[in-house]
């Protein structure tokens, strides 16, 4: 649980880091901090599912 926590937390962080580069206008830094964002966001949300979900 604490590696879906962890994820969580970088997702959030690219999340903020999107909004920061939109504002700044720098497209290239927002097409990869968007990436990172579902990227890492998709793996936490798996692993809280699976930490849930499935039987170990």
């Amino acid at each position: 649980m604490v590696l879906a926590v962890m994820l969580l937390v970088v997702t959030i962080l690219c999340a903020i880091a999107v909004f920061r580069e939109l504002k700044s206008k720098n497209l290239f830094a927002v097409a990869f901090a968007g990436a990172s964002t579902l990227a890492f966001g998709w793996f936490s949300v798996m692993t809280i599912y699976a930490e849930l979900f499935t039987n170990h």
